[in-house]
């Protein structure tokens, strides 16, 4: 089954009274029943106002890109995470010394030239280093 098919069923399965639209009240208790930590009814109503559910509710549509987006903030985080593993020295960038190293570290042997022709691929202004906008490009 697709994506949107498997979300289809938990979203049929949040909407309790089958009208197609999943009401905080609903979201609400599915919730309470799937985590251990109490979450409050404002909590989630807040939730369903910034994706500007209709009528105060949420459409397959609003569920659908409420659970991509929380994805898509785990995915961004993990980039994050291995870019700063990448760049060591605080520079808010990938040098090809750190790039080496981090390389060295992972049992690759590598010259810092050839860190300078793998980072010259994917350095998108020409400066020598990869910002977290290239690394991310280059992730994708």
């Amino acid at each position: 089954m697709n994506k949107q098919g498997d979300y289809k069923r938990v979203f049929n399965h949040l909407d309790e009274d089958g009208n197609g639209m999943i009401s905080p009240k609903e979201l609400h208790r599915r919730m309470g029943m799937i985590w251990d930590e109490e979450i409050y009814i404002e909590e989630v109503e807040s939730v369903v106002e910034s994706l500007h559910g209709r009528n105060g509710e949420l459409g397959f549509d609003d569920f659908f890109n409420l659970v991509e987006s929380d994805k898509e903030d785990e995915k961004l985080e993990d980039l994050k995470k291995a870019f700063r593993m990448y760049e060591m020295d605080g520079s808010d960038c990938i040098t090809p010394r750190s790039l080496n190293r981090m390389l060295s570290r992972l049992g690759e042997s590598t010259s810092v030239d050839e860190c300078v022709g793998m980072i010259s691929k994917f350095d998108l202004n020409g400066d020598g280093v990869l910002s977290f906008d290239e690394f991310r490009a280059m992730m994708v």
